[in-house]
């Protein structure tokens, strides 16, 4: 809900780490396909109840899914980056809410709610974002995204709040998944009215 303004601050804070990298010879795939790795990790950390670790590896997952944009743009940007990007994040959005389930059975109904709603989330994302390429439109709040960038009331920011307060206070899983798949579910149903009418060709 807040993505588009977060953007600005984000890049002024991350843009001297990002040229640090570049400068390195590192480039900004590399950065994304090592967030992605240790984002990973988080799954078994919840499975064992590390909840500040998994949490610690999150956010540092983050950290790279910052990174890697702001680097990209400063030796231009690529479609495999782009698609990388955002096919390795949801994947590992759905990985926090199965570790949850793993590490305690009474979780796995909230979960998998939560699961199914990322998949709205996401699928409408996308499906949008295809049906926006071959119409040539762009985002204007996202003008340096590599799709078309839909945004809801549950983005990204929402997102890592959400997960935040799962780790530090994990007694409180069903509840902030339900609630948070509840708000997917409004943004879903938002995403699917602005495709019906930014498509429509009557």
């Amino acid at each position: 809900m807040i993505d588009a303004a977060l953007l600005p601050p984000l890049r002024a804070v991350l843009t001297a780490p990002a040229r640090a990298l570049v400068a390195r010879g590192i480039v900004a795939d590399q950065v994304t396909l090592a967030g992605f790795g240790i984002g990973l990790l988080a799954l078994p950390a919840l499975w064992m109840g590390w909840y500040e670790f998994a949490l610690a590896l999150i956010l540092v997952n983050r950290l790279a899914d910052g990174l890697d944009g702001i680097m990209a743009r400063q030796v231009g940007a690529t479609d495999r980056g782009a698609f990388l990007d955002i096919a390795l994040d949801f994947f590992f959005y759905a990985t926090v809410p199965l570790g949850f389930a793993l590490a305690a059975p009474e979780n796995a109904l909230a979960a998998a709610v939560l699961i199914c709603a990322f998949v709205g989330t996401g699928s409408s994302f996308l499906a949008f974002a295809v049906i926006a390429a071959k119409r040539g439109m762009r985002a204007e709040a996202f003008p340096a995204k590599g799709i078309f960038y839909l945004g809801g009331l549950t983005e990204g920011f929402e997102t890592i709040v959400v997960f935040t307060l799962m780790c530090l206070f994990p007694a409180w899983f069903l509840p902030l998944a339900l609630g948070f798949a509840a708000a997917c579910g409004v943004t879903v149903v938002l995403r699917w009215l602005q495709g019906w009418r930014a498509f429509s060709d009557l």
